[in-house]
Protein backbone atom coordinates (compact mmCIF):
# COMPACT_ATOMS: atom_id res chain seq x y z
CA UNK A 1 0.00 0.00 0.00
CA UNK A 2 1.46 3.58 -0.92
CA UNK A 3 2.42 5.88 1.84
CA UNK A 4 -0.09 8.71 0.32
CA UNK A 5 -3.34 6.27 0.11
CA UNK A 6 -1.98 4.72 4.09
CA UNK A 7 -2.48 8.68 5.31
CA UNK A 8 -5.38 8.99 3.92
CA UNK A 9 -7.67 6.23 5.82
CA UNK A 10 -5.50 7.32 8.48
CA UNK A 11 -6.88 10.36 8.33
CA UNK A 12 -10.31 9.12 7.34
CA UNK A 13 -10.60 6.72 10.77
CA UNK A 14 -9.47 9.78 12.56
CA UNK A 15 -11.91 12.17 11.63
CA UNK A 16 -14.48 9.52 11.70
CA UNK A 17 -13.76 8.65 15.06
CA UNK A 18 -13.49 12.62 16.01
CA UNK A 19 -17.35 12.86 14.84
CA UNK A 20 -18.67 9.60 17.20
CA UNK A 21 -16.41 10.65 19.85
CA UNK A 22 -17.55 14.46 20.40
CA UNK A 23 -20.78 13.82 21.59
CA UNK A 24 -21.30 10.28 22.09
CA UNK A 25 -19.90 10.04 25.98
CA UNK A 26 -20.78 13.55 26.32
CA UNK A 27 -24.51 12.99 25.08
CA UNK A 28 -26.07 12.29 28.46
CA UNK A 29 -24.91 15.10 30.46
CA UNK A 30 -25.80 17.20 27.90
CA UNK A 31 -29.14 16.18 27.92
CA UNK A 32 -29.69 16.47 31.70
CA UNK A 33 -28.53 19.67 32.42
CA UNK A 34 -29.70 21.70 28.64
CA UNK A 35 -32.69 19.92 27.46
CA UNK A 36 -33.35 18.42 31.79
CA UNK A 37 -34.23 15.02 30.31
CA UNK A 38 -35.00 12.23 32.40
CA UNK A 39 -33.30 8.68 32.74
CA UNK A 40 -35.57 7.29 30.17
CA UNK A 41 -35.34 10.28 27.88
CA UNK A 42 -31.64 9.61 27.82
CA UNK A 43 -32.06 6.05 27.56
CA UNK A 44 -34.01 6.75 24.53
CA UNK A 45 -31.52 8.74 23.15
CA UNK A 46 -28.79 6.18 23.22
CA UNK A 47 -31.41 3.69 22.49
CA UNK A 48 -31.52 5.56 18.85
CA UNK A 49 -27.56 4.06 17.71
CA UNK A 50 -28.94 0.94 18.51
CA UNK A 51 -31.65 1.36 16.18
CA UNK A 52 -29.35 2.14 13.76
CA UNK A 53 -26.99 -0.32 13.93
CA UNK A 54 -29.83 -2.77 13.34
CA UNK A 55 -30.72 -0.85 10.18
CA UNK A 56 -26.97 -0.19 8.85
CA UNK A 57 -25.92 -3.56 7.76
CA UNK A 58 -28.60 -3.95 5.77
CA UNK A 59 -28.19 -0.46 4.00
CA UNK A 60 -24.50 -1.04 3.29
CA UNK A 61 -25.05 -4.71 2.34
CA UNK A 62 -28.28 -4.19 -0.01
CA UNK A 63 -27.35 -0.75 -1.47
CA UNK A 64 -23.70 0.74 -0.66
CA UNK A 65 -22.08 -2.61 -2.01
CA UNK A 66 -23.91 -3.01 -4.60
CA UNK A 67 -24.48 0.66 -6.59
CA UNK A 68 -22.42 3.36 -5.40
CA UNK A 69 -18.40 3.80 -4.44
CA UNK A 70 -17.68 3.52 -1.20
CA UNK A 71 -16.03 6.93 -0.32
CA UNK A 72 -18.86 8.49 -2.50
CA UNK A 73 -21.24 7.00 0.12
CA UNK A 74 -19.17 7.95 3.13
CA UNK A 75 -19.06 11.77 2.20
CA UNK A 76 -22.95 11.90 1.03
CA UNK A 77 -23.94 10.57 4.80
CA UNK A 78 -21.56 12.43 6.34
CA UNK A 79 -22.79 15.49 4.66
CA UNK A 80 -26.27 14.62 5.42
CA UNK A 81 -24.92 14.25 9.80
CA UNK A 82 -23.77 17.29 9.71
CA UNK A 83 -26.79 18.96 8.39
CA UNK A 84 -29.01 16.63 11.03
CA UNK A 85 -26.37 17.64 13.55
CA UNK A 86 -26.87 21.13 12.97
CA UNK A 87 -30.26 20.68 13.24
CA UNK A 88 -30.09 18.58 17.02
CA UNK A 89 -27.96 21.97 18.13
CA UNK A 90 -31.57 24.11 17.58
CA UNK A 91 -33.47 21.37 19.86
CA UNK A 92 -34.66 22.50 22.96
CA UNK A 93 -37.36 19.19 23.92
CA UNK A 94 -35.74 16.19 24.76
CA UNK A 95 -38.54 13.63 23.12
CA UNK A 96 -38.03 15.70 20.01
CA UNK A 97 -34.25 15.13 20.30
CA UNK A 98 -34.85 11.33 19.95
CA UNK A 99 -36.65 11.28 16.37
CA UNK A 100 -33.67 13.19 15.58
CA UNK A 101 -31.00 11.76 17.35
CA UNK A 102 -32.39 8.72 15.86
CA UNK A 103 -32.23 10.38 12.23
CA UNK A 104 -28.70 11.11 12.57
CA UNK A 105 -27.60 7.58 13.86
CA UNK A 106 -29.11 6.42 10.62
CA UNK A 107 -26.75 8.65 8.66
CA UNK A 108 -23.93 7.87 11.26
CA UNK A 109 -23.87 4.26 11.66
CA UNK A 110 -23.30 3.02 8.38
CA UNK A 111 -20.16 4.75 7.92
CA UNK A 112 -18.72 2.39 10.52
CA UNK A 113 -18.92 0.18 8.32
CA UNK A 114 -17.83 1.85 5.30
CA UNK A 115 -14.66 3.40 7.21
CA UNK A 116 -13.57 -0.25 7.73
CA UNK A 117 -14.28 -1.36 4.08
CA UNK A 118 -12.52 1.30 1.91
CA UNK A 119 -9.27 0.54 4.29
CA UNK A 120 -9.38 -3.26 3.89
CA UNK A 121 -9.90 -2.74 0.05
CA UNK A 122 -6.67 -1.09 -0.41
CA UNK A 123 -4.62 -3.62 1.41
CA UNK A 124 -3.02 -6.41 0.03
CA UNK A 125 -2.54 -7.91 3.85
CA UNK A 126 -5.22 -6.32 5.77
CA UNK A 127 -4.31 -8.06 9.11
CA UNK A 128 -0.87 -6.44 9.28
CA UNK A 129 -2.06 -3.16 7.84
CA UNK A 130 -5.25 -2.38 9.24
CA UNK A 131 -4.70 -2.52 13.23
CA UNK A 132 -2.37 0.94 12.13
CA UNK A 133 -5.14 2.42 10.35
CA UNK A 134 -7.91 1.66 13.20
CA UNK A 135 -5.56 2.82 15.94
CA UNK A 136 -6.21 6.07 14.74
CA UNK A 137 -9.77 5.82 15.60
CA UNK A 138 -9.13 4.86 19.49
CA UNK A 139 -5.91 8.12 19.12
CA UNK A 140 -8.88 10.72 18.02
CA UNK A 141 -11.82 9.43 20.34
CA UNK A 142 -8.77 10.56 22.77
CA UNK A 143 -7.95 13.67 21.36
CA UNK A 144 -11.55 15.24 21.07
CA UNK A 145 -12.88 14.01 24.85
CA UNK A 146 -9.75 15.64 26.15
CA UNK A 147 -10.94 19.09 23.72
CA UNK A 148 -14.03 18.69 25.06
CA UNK A 149 -12.59 18.12 28.81
CA UNK A 150 -10.86 21.25 27.91
CA UNK A 151 -13.03 23.61 26.96
CA UNK A 152 -15.19 22.62 29.71
CA UNK A 153 -18.26 21.96 26.78
CA UNK A 154 -19.44 18.19 27.86
CA UNK A 155 -22.93 19.23 29.03
CA UNK A 156 -23.60 22.49 26.06
CA UNK A 157 -24.25 22.33 22.19
CA UNK A 158 -20.15 22.53 21.42
CA UNK A 159 -20.42 18.55 21.12
CA UNK A 160 -22.35 18.40 18.47
CA UNK A 161 -20.82 21.50 16.63
CA UNK A 162 -17.53 19.99 17.07
CA UNK A 163 -19.11 17.06 15.85
CA UNK A 164 -20.39 18.92 12.53
CA UNK A 165 -17.62 20.44 11.72
CA UNK A 166 -15.44 17.30 11.78
CA UNK A 167 -18.25 15.70 9.40
CA UNK A 168 -18.10 18.31 7.00
CA UNK A 169 -14.46 18.08 6.42
CA UNK A 170 -14.89 14.28 6.50
CA UNK A 171 -17.65 14.35 3.95
CA UNK A 172 -15.59 16.60 1.80
CA UNK A 173 -12.45 14.96 2.39
CA UNK A 174 -14.02 11.42 1.57
CA UNK A 175 -14.43 12.38 -2.18
CA UNK A 176 -10.67 12.51 -2.13
CA UNK A 177 -10.18 9.31 -1.12
CA UNK A 178 -9.18 5.74 -3.34
CA UNK A 179 -11.78 4.85 -5.50
CA UNK A 180 -13.85 1.84 -4.01
CA UNK A 181 -16.27 0.69 -6.46
CA UNK A 182 -19.03 -2.01 -5.80
CA UNK A 183 -17.90 -5.54 -6.28
CA UNK A 184 -21.49 -7.23 -5.16
CA UNK A 185 -23.72 -8.48 -7.91
CA UNK A 186 -26.79 -9.90 -8.03
CA UNK A 187 -29.75 -9.13 -5.07
CA UNK A 188 -28.67 -10.09 -1.12
CA UNK A 189 -31.40 -11.72 0.38
CA UNK A 190 -32.35 -10.73 3.62
CA UNK A 191 -30.86 -14.01 5.42
CA UNK A 192 -27.99 -13.54 3.69
CA UNK A 193 -27.39 -10.09 5.22
CA UNK A 194 -28.12 -10.81 8.60
CA UNK A 195 -25.68 -13.85 8.16
CA UNK A 196 -28.21 -16.66 8.24
CA UNK A 197 -25.59 -18.99 7.24
CA UNK A 198 -23.58 -18.93 10.49
CA UNK A 199 -26.70 -19.93 12.36
CA UNK A 200 -25.02 -23.13 12.24
CA UNK A 201 -22.60 -22.54 14.77
CA UNK A 202 -25.32 -22.41 17.38
CA UNK A 203 -25.48 -25.98 17.18
CA UNK A 204 -22.25 -25.70 19.46
CA UNK A 205 -23.40 -25.19 23.05
CA UNK A 206 -20.21 -23.00 23.78
CA UNK A 207 -20.49 -20.86 20.76
CA UNK A 208 -24.24 -20.70 21.80
CA UNK A 209 -23.41 -19.34 25.45
CA UNK A 210 -21.04 -16.97 24.19
CA UNK A 211 -23.14 -15.46 22.08
CA UNK A 212 -25.83 -15.15 24.52
CA UNK A 213 -23.49 -13.85 27.06
CA UNK A 214 -21.84 -11.27 24.37
CA UNK A 215 -25.92 -9.60 24.13
CA UNK A 216 -26.05 -10.04 27.49
CA UNK A 217 -23.04 -8.20 28.85
CA UNK A 218 -23.86 -5.41 26.29
CA UNK A 219 -26.45 -4.77 28.79
CA UNK A 220 -24.06 -3.50 31.10
CA UNK A 221 -22.08 -1.79 28.51
CA UNK A 222 -24.96 0.91 27.58
CA UNK A 223 -24.94 1.77 31.33
CA UNK A 224 -21.27 2.79 30.96
CA UNK A 225 -21.41 4.70 27.77
CA UNK A 226 -25.27 6.56 28.96
CA UNK A 227 -24.63 7.09 32.33
CA UNK A 228 -20.68 7.38 33.74
CA UNK A 229 -19.84 10.75 32.98
CA UNK A 230 -22.98 12.53 35.01
CA UNK A 231 -22.05 9.79 37.38
CA UNK A 232 -18.46 10.85 37.66
CA UNK A 233 -19.91 14.83 37.24
CA UNK A 234 -21.76 14.35 40.05
CA UNK A 235 -19.45 12.43 42.15
CA UNK A 236 -17.45 15.77 42.23
CA UNK A 237 -14.74 14.45 39.97
CA UNK A 238 -13.36 17.44 37.75
CA UNK A 239 -12.09 17.70 34.18
CA UNK A 240 -14.50 14.30 33.79
CA UNK A 241 -13.94 14.62 29.69
CA UNK A 242 -10.23 14.30 30.00
CA UNK A 243 -10.30 11.48 32.94
CA UNK A 244 -12.69 9.27 30.60
CA UNK A 245 -10.22 9.73 28.25
CA UNK A 246 -7.95 7.31 30.34
CA UNK A 247 -10.37 4.32 29.34
CA UNK A 248 -9.02 4.88 25.39
CA UNK A 249 -5.47 5.27 26.88
CA UNK A 250 -5.73 1.58 28.36
CA UNK A 251 -8.28 0.31 25.53
CA UNK A 252 -4.96 0.81 23.81
CA UNK A 253 -2.72 -0.40 26.04
CA UNK A 254 -4.62 -3.93 26.35
CA UNK A 255 -4.94 -4.71 22.83
CA UNK A 256 -1.53 -4.91 22.64
CA UNK A 257 -1.58 -7.52 25.43
CA UNK A 258 -3.80 -9.61 23.82
CA UNK A 259 -1.60 -12.26 21.89
CA UNK A 260 0.29 -12.56 25.14
CA UNK A 261 -2.89 -13.08 27.67
CA UNK A 262 -4.56 -15.18 25.01
CA UNK A 263 -1.64 -18.00 25.10
CA UNK A 264 -1.59 -17.27 28.70
CA UNK A 265 -4.96 -17.88 29.93
CA UNK A 266 -6.82 -19.40 26.84
CA UNK A 267 -10.13 -18.57 25.65
CA UNK A 268 -12.86 -19.19 28.49
CA UNK A 269 -10.71 -16.92 31.40
CA UNK A 270 -9.72 -14.41 28.49
CA UNK A 271 -13.67 -13.62 28.15
CA UNK A 272 -14.18 -14.22 32.01
CA UNK A 273 -11.38 -11.64 32.90
CA UNK A 274 -13.50 -8.98 30.58
CA UNK A 275 -17.06 -10.36 32.53
CA UNK A 276 -14.83 -9.67 35.71
CA UNK A 277 -13.49 -6.44 35.30
CA UNK A 278 -16.82 -5.19 34.41
CA UNK A 279 -18.55 -6.49 38.18
CA UNK A 280 -15.52 -4.70 39.49
CA UNK A 281 -15.44 -1.41 37.61
CA UNK A 282 -19.56 -1.03 38.08
CA UNK A 283 -18.59 -1.82 42.15
CA UNK A 284 -16.15 0.80 41.81
CA UNK A 285 -18.60 3.59 40.03
CA UNK A 286 -20.72 3.28 42.42
CA UNK A 287 -18.65 3.78 45.69
CA UNK A 288 -15.90 5.98 44.44
CA UNK A 289 -16.14 9.54 44.83
CA UNK A 290 -14.62 12.83 44.01
CA UNK A 291 -12.55 13.07 47.17
CA UNK A 292 -10.99 10.23 49.25
CA UNK A 293 -12.72 7.53 47.14
CA UNK A 294 -11.59 9.24 43.46
CA UNK A 295 -9.08 6.56 43.02
CA UNK A 296 -12.00 4.27 43.04
CA UNK A 297 -13.26 6.33 39.86
CA UNK A 298 -10.00 6.35 38.62
CA UNK A 299 -9.80 2.60 38.69
CA UNK A 300 -13.12 1.91 37.23
CA UNK A 301 -12.05 4.20 33.68
CA UNK A 302 -8.65 2.38 33.46
CA UNK A 303 -10.79 -1.21 33.55
CA UNK A 304 -11.91 0.17 30.48
CA UNK A 305 -9.50 -1.55 28.84
CA UNK A 306 -9.77 -4.95 30.03
CA UNK A 307 -13.37 -5.18 29.99
CA UNK A 308 -13.94 -4.16 26.28
CA UNK A 309 -10.54 -5.83 25.14
CA UNK A 310 -10.47 -8.93 27.11
CA UNK A 311 -14.18 -9.45 26.36
CA UNK A 312 -15.19 -7.83 22.76
CA UNK A 313 -11.75 -8.54 20.99
CA UNK A 314 -11.12 -11.88 22.17
CA UNK A 315 -15.27 -12.43 21.08
CA UNK A 316 -13.81 -11.86 17.57
CA UNK A 317 -10.76 -13.73 17.32
CA UNK A 318 -13.08 -16.48 18.62
CA UNK A 319 -15.74 -16.34 16.21
CA UNK A 320 -13.22 -16.18 13.92
CA UNK A 321 -11.70 -19.26 14.95
CA UNK A 322 -15.13 -21.64 14.80
CA UNK A 323 -16.71 -19.40 11.99
CA UNK A 324 -13.71 -20.19 9.09
CA UNK A 325 -13.22 -19.11 6.17
CA UNK A 326 -16.41 -19.38 4.46
CA UNK A 327 -18.78 -17.83 6.66
CA UNK A 328 -16.69 -15.73 8.81
CA UNK A 329 -17.52 -12.31 7.73
CA UNK A 330 -21.30 -13.48 8.24
CA UNK A 331 -20.39 -14.22 11.65
CA UNK A 332 -18.89 -11.27 12.61
CA UNK A 333 -21.56 -9.41 11.05
CA UNK A 334 -24.08 -11.47 13.14
CA UNK A 335 -22.06 -10.68 16.28
CA UNK A 336 -21.89 -7.36 15.42
CA UNK A 337 -25.46 -6.96 14.83
CA UNK A 338 -26.43 -8.75 17.66
CA UNK A 339 -24.42 -6.80 20.50
CA UNK A 340 -24.10 -3.38 19.16
CA UNK A 341 -28.04 -3.40 18.07
CA UNK A 342 -29.81 -5.78 20.44
CA UNK A 343 -27.62 -5.87 23.66
CA UNK A 344 -26.98 -2.10 23.52
CA UNK A 345 -30.28 -1.12 22.37
CA UNK A 346 -31.46 -3.14 25.66
CA UNK A 347 -28.84 -1.48 27.89
CA UNK A 348 -29.44 1.86 26.50
CA UNK A 349 -33.42 1.42 27.63
CA UNK A 350 -32.95 -0.21 30.82
CA UNK A 351 -30.12 2.37 32.18
CA UNK A 352 -32.93 5.00 31.78
CA UNK A 353 -35.36 3.04 33.41
CA UNK A 354 -33.31 2.55 35.84
CA UNK A 355 -32.03 5.79 36.58
CA UNK A 356 -35.45 7.49 36.80
CA UNK A 357 -35.95 4.72 39.22
CA UNK A 358 -33.27 5.49 41.72
CA UNK A 359 -33.99 9.44 41.23
CA UNK A 360 -35.35 11.13 44.24
CA UNK A 361 -36.16 15.22 44.05
CA UNK A 362 -33.77 15.14 41.32
CA UNK A 363 -31.21 13.63 42.93
CA UNK A 364 -29.62 9.96 41.65
CA UNK A 365 -28.93 7.73 44.04
CA UNK A 366 -25.69 6.29 41.98
CA UNK A 367 -24.57 3.20 44.09
CA UNK A 368 -27.66 1.75 43.35
CA UNK A 369 -27.66 2.42 39.90
CA UNK A 370 -24.26 1.16 39.17
CA UNK A 371 -24.99 -2.26 41.18
CA UNK A 372 -27.85 -3.43 38.64
CA UNK A 373 -25.02 -3.91 35.73
CA UNK A 374 -23.03 -5.14 38.09
CA UNK A 375 -25.37 -7.74 39.40
CA UNK A 376 -26.18 -8.40 35.40
CA UNK A 377 -22.58 -9.10 34.79
CA UNK A 378 -22.03 -11.31 38.12
CA UNK A 379 -25.18 -13.62 36.82
CA UNK A 380 -23.26 -13.42 32.74
CA UNK A 381 -20.19 -14.29 34.61
CA UNK A 382 -21.59 -17.73 36.66
CA UNK A 383 -23.87 -18.68 33.87
CA UNK A 384 -20.97 -18.39 31.19
CA UNK A 385 -18.37 -19.91 33.91
CA UNK A 386 -20.82 -23.21 34.29
CA UNK A 387 -21.99 -23.79 30.48
CA UNK A 388 -18.85 -22.51 28.07
CA UNK A 389 -16.37 -25.23 28.13
CA UNK A 390 -14.96 -25.24 24.13
CA UNK A 391 -11.90 -27.85 24.43
CA UNK A 392 -11.14 -27.65 20.51
CA UNK A 393 -10.84 -23.80 21.04
CA UNK A 394 -8.42 -24.13 24.04
CA UNK A 395 -6.52 -26.80 22.30
CA UNK A 396 -6.11 -24.92 19.33
CA UNK A 397 -4.72 -21.78 21.25
CA UNK A 398 -2.28 -24.27 23.37
CA UNK A 399 -1.17 -25.40 20.12
CA UNK A 400 -0.13 -21.62 18.38
CA UNK A 401 -3.36 -22.12 15.45
CA UNK A 402 -4.35 -19.28 16.40
CA UNK A 403 -2.99 -15.63 14.36
CA UNK A 404 -3.68 -12.93 16.56
CA UNK A 405 -3.32 -9.62 14.81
Amino acid sequence: MKSTVRYQLMAMMFLQFFVWGAWYGQMSKYLFTQLDATGDQVGNAYTAFSLAMLIAPFFVGMIADRYFAAQKVLGILNLIGAAILFYITQIQDADSFFWVMLGYCLSFAPCISLTSSISMRQMTNPEKDFPAIRVMGTVSWIVVTNIVGFLNAGDNVMIFQLAMGAAVVLGLFAFTLPDTPPTATGKATFAQILGADSFVLFKNRSFLIFFIASIAICIPLSFYYAMANPSLTDSGMTNVENKMSLGQASEFFFMLMIPLAFTRLGVKWMLAAGLIAWIIRFIFFGYGDGGAGEWMLYAAILLHGVCFDFFFVTGQIYTDMKAGPRIKSQAQGLITLATYGIGMGIGSKLSGIVTDMYTVDGVKNWTSIWMVPAIIAAVVLVLFLLFFNDQKAEAAVAKGEVAIS
